[in-house]
């Protein structure tokens, strides 16, 4: 029981942190006085949620993982995007 508990609880973290990034993200106005500001926050939630998922990989169910590969793919086109 314990391990599904944890496995839950991983899962749970990668969602939180994913919506967390998604948050900072919208929070991106390239026009926005405050943008240096926002856009060091969306790489701290990038980076935070790169660790999550990773860490919620090992003892996610078939079906976690599939979600969780979503998440890698979106959490790229983040990343391309605090690049331009």
């Amino acid at each position: 029981m314990p391990y599904d508990k944890n496995k839950q609880q991983a899962f749970q973290a990668a969602q939180q942190a994913f919506v967390q990034l998604q948050d900072a993200m919208n929070d991106l106005h390239s026009g926005d006085v405050d943008y240096g500001h926002h856009h060091k926050r969306a790489e701290q939630e990038l980076n935070e949620a790169i660790q999550v998922i990773q860490k919620a990989h090992i003892t996610a169910s078939e079906h976690q993982k599939q979600q969780l590969k979503q998440y890698e793919t979106e959490l790229k086109q983040f990343e391309q995007q605090l690049m331009e």
